[in-house]
């Protein structure tokens, strides 16, 4: 039989197409489906509107928001009980916080204002200025890395809040919004999706979403009231690989093991 030369052309240019697309067009990462089980149950402040939180040394460190009730406050796990607080000015909503260098770092919401605390005293050491919302901060040991609510991640520079570059982060191509407190853990950085029972996990190279932890019902409805919030802090033990969640006016925290 014989072959068409117009058909040849055309198989042979739709393979060197399909060869350039492949050659040219970046594989979109595929996200892992992360689950979890509670290792332990530890208490909460239920007037805590969680923003920003930690762990440092055996003890919990939190930012909490709303005008007129923002501090930054050191608690003792077993008990919850605040050893240490400092309040905010009622103008000041408080954020995201993280240590970095013996200094913790609180944002501010709305006032482009991060305070700089000596981290054993609670001084006021100084404050800096940026240019957007303050929502989530953490650090990779020797930059900060900021959310704004927005799909970017911001690295600034600790000494000036300068940024030093920024991630655009994506899940299977598309942008993810709404990234609020952040925690980086083994080389990742872990976000709350705010308004969500959702933790992605982002490669901070290229803001690949490389996994996704879902914890809906991890607060069950019989710990629930009218005031509960969503679920927002998340905190990490680098010596000793523990891992704690909690929320909003929540009662409780939660030491989280995730199961591949």
């Amino acid at each position: 039989m014989m072959k068409n030369p117009l058909n040849m052309r055309i198989i042979t240019a739709t393979v060197i197409l399909l060869a350039c697309l492949s050659a040219d067009t970046p594989a979109v990462a595929v996200t892992r489906k992360y689950s979890y089980k509670v290792a332990e149950v530890l208490p909460h402040n239920i007037t805590s509107y969680t923003q920003g939180f930690f762990y440092h040394n055996g003890y919990f460190y939190e930012s909490t928001g709303q005008y007129g009730r923002s501090l930054l406050a050191k608690a003792d796990p077993a008990t919850g009980r605040i050893i240490k607080s400092h309040a905010l000015d009622k103008r000041y909503f408080g954020e995201g916080a993280c240590l970095l260098n013996g200094c913790i770092y609180q944002l501010t919401w709305e006032e482009n204002t991060c305070f700089i605390y000596d981290s054993k005293t609670f001084q006021i050491m100084g404050t800096r200025s940026y240019r957007r919302e303050g929502w989530g901060l953490t650090t990779n040991g020797s930059e900060l890395i900021m959310s704004d609510g927005s799909a970017t991640l911001y690295f600034m520079d600790p000494n000036t809040l300068t940024d030093i570059r920024s991630v655009t982060v994506r899940m299977e191509g598309k942008e993810v919004n709404y990234l609020n407190e952040l925690e980086y853990i083994e080389g990742e950085i872990w976000a709350n999706i705010y308004t969500s029972d959702l933790i992605v996990r982002i490669d901070p190279a290229n803001g690949n979403v490389t996994g996704v932890i879902n914890l809906k019902g991890i607060l069950p409805n019989s710990l629930r009231i009218p005031s509960t919030d969503v679920l927002n802090g998340i905190a990490y033990d680098p010596l000793t690989k523990r891992i704690w969640v909690t929320g909003k006016y929540w009662p409780k925290i939660y030491r989280i093991e995730i199961k591949n």
